[in-house]
């Protein structure tokens, strides 16, 4: 997620922090993760993560039926506790795609249409122009809410325990100024699946968490992965989340009510969850092809910069050298994932971290470089992409990801 508040917190790769890490990392760096199937390839890049400062980092690479886990660094700074590949994470903004998935299916049961108007399903949010596919690819026009909300770095810590309504959510990014005329380009606002998980509980008189659960979650398995609701502490082992707070300072938010973010981004999975639902989905297990075609369907982010890929429905893709990849990244507070897909699902990866990252344009940043690397040699085996600069996968702004 990009705030412009972000600017003035410390990086977590200055220095001091790293010298107050370097013990740690050392003592796990050479142990060999858990479940993990040997490739030193994966592992070294991990390795490189915690070398550029993040506590720990975990991933799951798959090529066809083979799949290798592996994990660096610690999951709790104080203890020394080691991270492991099988770790529960919140996922953040991959919770679009399983709603984006979830609508399509009534899509596909003629149940709702994609360019029917908002208001035709939520009359009380109607907004001229805005159609159900506006949300879910992001040209709908319609402001943030989150800014709002998390204004400083004190706000985070105010409102962990906060409950948040869908609801309250939706006025508040309605009231937010517009970025653009519905349909003519794209923004990114957490507003928009706010609104889709309102329709998704609209048309199916059910809990927008149940439908995903009976529709997806249960179907493929995912035994690793929930929608929290109200619940502040992740079930099930987990890695702690932080974020620099001060000089050298980590603090801990693996705690936290995702109420705020809701459908936009409450989930809580696993790399090899992660995968698992991407690869259902890519390869027609979970749509009819002319839903996953729709899915398909994309706009560019910025038309004059075609290198920075383009977004679907509720996923995004770029172009690299072995061909475009699709998938999407997540952040929150403490943690920080990316999954990656081929177009046909058969090369995957997901990296999860457990320390919220950003630097502005322009400014070093060897977090994102090294988790870039390990993504890009994971879906294209010695063919490193040079074309579009550093990490250009990772949010950025004009690309606010949560």
């Amino acid at each position: 997620m990009y705030w412009s508040w972000f600017h003035t917190y410390p990086r977590i790769w200055r220095a001091s922090l790293a010298a107050a890490l370097t013990a740690i990392l050392l003592a796990t760096a050479g142990a060999p993760a858990a479940g993990a199937r040997p490739d030193s390839g994966l592992r070294a890049g991990l390795d490189a993560v915690t070398a550029a400062g993040m506590p720990g980092v975990f991933a799951e690479l798959r090529d066809g039926r083979h799949a290798t886990t592996a994990a660096s660094g610690v999951a709790d700074v104080d203890t020394g506790r080691p991270v492991r590949p099988h770790m529960r994470h919140r996922v953040g903004s991959i919770t679009k795609t399983f709603v984006a998935t979830a609508l399509l299916q009534l899509v596909g049961e003629g149940r709702l249409a994609l360019d029917a108007p908002l208001g035709r399903y939520l009359p009380e949010f109607a907004v001229p122009g805005v159609t159900v596919r506006m949300l879910l690819n992001h040209t709908s026009g319609l402001g943030d809410y989150v800014p709002v909300l998390f204004r400083s770095g004190e706000d985070i810590e105010a409102r962990r325990y906060t409950t948040f309504e869908p609801r309250d959510l939706a006025r508040m990014g309605l009231a937010q100024p517009r970025t653009g005329t519905p349909g003519t380009g794209w923004s990114y606002s957490n507003t928009n699946y706010i609104l889709a998980g309102l329709i998704l509980e609209q048309v199916t008189g059910r809990p927008a968490a149940y439908e995903i659960n009976r529709r997806i979650i249960r179907p493929l398995g995912l035994s690793g992965t929930y929608l929290p609701g109200h619940a502040t502490r992740i079930v099930g082992p987990h890695s702690e989340a932080y974020i620099p707070w001060g000089e050298g300072i980590l603090r801990d938010f693996s705690e936290y009510n995702m109420s705020w973010l809701w459908l936009a981004g409450e989930l809580v999975s696993t790399p090899t969850d992660v995968n698992r639902f991407y690869r259902a989905l890519l390869t027609g297990r979970l749509l009819r092809p002319a839903e996953l075609a729709q899915l398909r369907t994309v706009v560019p982010r910025d038309p004059a910069h075609p290198e920075k890929g383009s977004y679907g429905l509720g996923i995004w893709t770029r172009p690299l050298p072995c061909g475009p990849v699709w998938g999407h990244d997540g952040l929150g507070f403490g943690y920080s994932t990316i999954s990656l897909h081929s177009a046909d699902g058969a090369r995957q990866i997901t990296v999860a971290a457990n320390m919220s990252f950003y630097n502005p344009p322009g400014a070093p940043d060897p977090i994102a470089d090294a988790i870039d690397a390990v993504v890009q040699e994971g879906l294209c085996p010695g063919r490193p992409d040079r074309s579009t600069g550093r990490h250009s996968w990772v949010t950025a702004p004009g690309f606010t990801l949560p």
